[in-house]
């Protein structure tokens, strides 16, 4: 059996600073609007830049406990798709990789 302890802490890792991302995320778009149209039309855009980083993160975050999952499994480190090792490497740069590079390429 594989030794992903360093994959696993880099996972766990970025799974905290999502969290806490997130957290921030949610705190600045409970802030109350500006009454002024004009600032308030600003705070929307910047609200909708926040929406898409937060999205973003939860999307990561999925990725993030679907490769724990599969730690959690011992599935981690083979490709869902073609069930061929991914490389050490890639796992390395992306721990949350559920591809190898070559099914990575065509999904």
């Amino acid at each position: 059996m594989t030794d992903f302890s360093v994959e696993k802490r880099a996972l766990l890792k970025r799974l905290g600073e999502l969290d806490r991302r997130l957290h921030d995320i949610e705190a600045e778009l409970d802030q109350p609007r500006s009454k002024d149209w004009e600032e308030s039309a600003v705070e929307r855009e910047g609200d909708e830049v926040l929406e898409t980083l937060g999205q973003s993160g939860q999307n990561e975050i999925v990725r993030i406990q679907a490769a724990l999952a599969r730690l959690r499994a011992s599935e981690y480190g083979i490709c869902t798709i073609c069930a061929e090792p991914i490389a050490r490497e890639r796992l390395r740069v992306l721990p949350d990789t559920p591809f190898c590079k070559k099914c990575a390429a065509h999904h």
